[in-house]
């Protein structure tokens, strides 16, 4: 039976970098990953474009996770600037775009796995290597015996770059309720005659969590990054599991403002001022100061207003109607999309790990990286960032004589 220091399992951006990490300071380091390839999820990253981290101070940072207390000595372990560094002393430069976003020069999430395998060129990767079992002495699949374990093994999205539910059970660890995260939404109206309409700069809420950015409606309902970030504190907030069903049926509402930069009194003030001035006007027209075009008739149609009513003809009712249902406008939700969700919620339980090494506190020499854990993030580059710096910190420890 060959024999190691340290197994990582998962060849993904946490997997990786564990096994880099862990290289430093063993000679004895095998890399199990379950395709014939590495980083096939992490291909797939910001549109094929890689958005590796995200480029604010740690501090600053920080403030956008659930879990920050837990995560703040893997950012400072593994910097921003110590991270990008991997690439930039192999040429490969980095572009800083809106909200901080970090992209390879290139723009290619090619040119980052190429250059983390360049990492791995003496460390022994094993190909379509599937885990499934790890008993007490860390025999791996009954073939491969390991002193210390890393498990990478991801969540439960995009199960085409092998990330599996089972994967949750090939340890005793206690494991959080696992959920849908960064996912779309799918409406209970069929939104297909709409799809592709985008409404920009719009604050979408869920209860007291309110998101400002873009939407847009697609054939199955709801997508766009303001309901993408939206859907992480949805799904922390709806009681399902995963583990225990995987046919997510829920229902619930969101409601999107469509006039952010006006208050239902400005509105007020403003309707009551051009409905006078611009009593001509036909409602459906006069909409194009607040509404997407080809957003309105089917606005008007929801709230149950004749499109071509003239402005003086609207009657204080329809008026409240209206300014109502441009503050809060209303979709009824009937899921998640998971085949489009990006990250997991939920994962190994943080309670038993210790946040300065990664190792586990129930079970020693076993340690945890990236998004099997449970730790996530925002859109925009902060959970490539989780899962780089974990995977640092567990090599590095696990490694450590």
């Amino acid at each position: 039976m060959e024999e190691y220091e340290i197994a990582v399992i998962g060849g993904g951006p946490a997997g990786i970098m564990a096994a880099i990490a862990a290289s430093q300071n063993s000679s004895s380091v095998i890399l199990l990953e379950k395709n014939p390839k590495l980083g096939r999820k992490l291909l797939t990253t910001g549109g094929g474009r890689c958005n590796i981290t995200n480029a604010k101070p740690i501090r600053e940072l920080l403030k956008f996770y659930p879990q920050k207390n837990f995560l703040k000595h893997a950012f400072y372990t593994l910097s921003n600037e110590k991270l990008l560094s991997f690439f930039e002393n192999k040429g490969l430069k980095f572009i800083e775009e809106a909200n901080n976003r970090i992209f390879p020069e290139t723009e290619k999430s090619i040119d980052i796995l190429k250059i983390l395998t360049d990492y791995l060129e003496d460390i022994i990767i094993s190909y379509n290597f599937e885990v499934k079992s790890i008993d007490e002495d860390f025999v791996i699949n009954d073939k491969l015996k390991a002193d210390k374990i890393i498990i990478a093994t991801g969540g439960i999205t995009y199960p085409k770059t092998g990330c599996s539910i089972k994967n949750y059970s090939l340890t005793k660890q206690p494991i959080t309720d696992i959920k849908y995260g960064l996912s779309p939404l799918i409406t209970k109206k069929d939104l297909s005659d709409i799809a592709g309409i985008t409404l920009y700069d719009v604050i979408v809420s869920y209860k007291k969590t309110k998101v400002k950015g873009n939407v847009l409606i697609s054939h199955f309902g709801l997508t766009g990054p303001a309901i993408i970030d939206l859907s992480n504190f949805i799904s922390e907030s709806i009681s399902y599991n995963l583990l225990e069903n995987d046919n997510c049926d829920i229902n619930f509402e969101i409601a999107i403002d469509l006039c952010p930069d006006f208050s239902r009194e400005k509105l007020q003030e403003k309707f009551n001022q051009d409905f006078q001035v611009k009593g001509k006007t036909m409602i459906k027209n006069y909409l194009k100061l607040f509404l997407t075009n080809n957003f309105i008739d089917f606005f008007l149609d929801e709230i149950n207003l004749d499109r071509e009513t003239q402005l003086s003809r609207i009657n204080k009712k329809s008026k409240n109607r209206l300014i109502k249902n441009l503050k809060s406008f209303n979709f009824k939700i009937k899921g998640f999309n998971n085949d489009l969700a990006k990250i997991t919620v939920g994962g190994i339980d943080l309670n038993n790990v210790n946040p300065k090494t990664m190792q586990s506190t129930i079970i020693p020499n076993l340690y945890f990286a990236g998004e099997v854990l449970d730790l996530h993030g925002p859109t925009g580059g902060y959970n490539l960032k989780i899962a780089f710096s974990t995977g640092y910190l567990a090599g590095l420890s696990a490694s450590e004589k």
